[in-house]
């Protein structure tokens, strides 16, 4: 458990309040998810389902431009995380206690923006059958940060196939996630700007994210660092 957690935990006031069991965590690469999630999952002592990009054998040729390489890399995605959903749903559908760094639906947006017409038609197919029953998230973060920020960010995490992701695909990423959620609308939704917001440095932040979220019973909401906005 990070000081962070540690601090955080003392400070945050649980008792009386509903809880989340199921929390998935969303934004584009380098905004902070899996941050974030680690955390909420120290906070509340669940578990955590976590993208493994590293365990795609796909994901260097895609960052890399090679051709042909978009579709085996989000059917290895889409794979790795319905199997992810399906050890949910075999632990208990209707009492999820989990914390996860992504909403299944975003595979789809990212196959919208990487395939062509014939491979988008076979990952539609491949996509509704296995996301059929997908459990619903009690609430959903969405982290938002600037293009130039996510740059910064991952030239600072220095991840060799991810040097060669440009700005364009990120504008590309960042409106297809503001298209996304502006029709959002499954389960409560709580829209971060993290673009001056280091988490674990700051856990006055984090504590105040964490009461806010647990007001949150419905709707789109707004929260920054310094102020937090009312509902939409």
């Amino acid at each position: 458990m990070t000081n962070t957690s540690i601090e955080t935990i003392e400070t945050i006031d649980l008792l009386g309040k509903e809880i989340p069991r199921y929390i998935a965590v969303e934004g584009p690469i380098c905004v902070g998810k899996t941050t974030l999630t680690k955390l909420l999952a120290d906070t509340f002592n669940y578990d955590t389902f976590l993208e493994a990009p590293h365990e795609n054998p796909f994901i260097d040729r895609f960052y890399a431009g090679e051709k042909n390489s978009a579709l085996p890399t989000q059917l290895f995605f889409l794979l790795q995380r319905a199997n992810q959903l399906n050890e949910l749903r075999q632990g208990g559908l209707f009492h999820p206690i989990h914390v996860a760094d992504f909403l299944i639906e975003k595979d789809y947006l990212f196959a919208q923006i990487t395939l062509d017409g014939e491979e988008l038609k076979l990952y539609e197919q491949i996509y509704q059958n296995l996301t059929l029953n997908a459990p619903t998230p009690d609430l959903v973060i969405y982290l938002q940060a600037p293009t130039h920020v996510l740059l910064k960010r991952i030239k600072k995490r220095a991840v060799p196939a991810q040097q060669s992701i440009n700005a364009e695909y990120l504008n590309t990423l960042n409106d297809a996630y503001t298209r996304f959620f502006h029709y959002y609308d499954r389960a409560p939704l709580l829209i971060v700007n993290t673009a001056d917001v280091n988490w674990q440095d700051s856990p006055g932040d984090y504590r105040k994210l964490v009461e806010h979220a647990l007001t949150l019973k419905s709707g789109r909401h707004y929260y920054n660092s310094q102020t937090v906005a009312l509902p939409e």
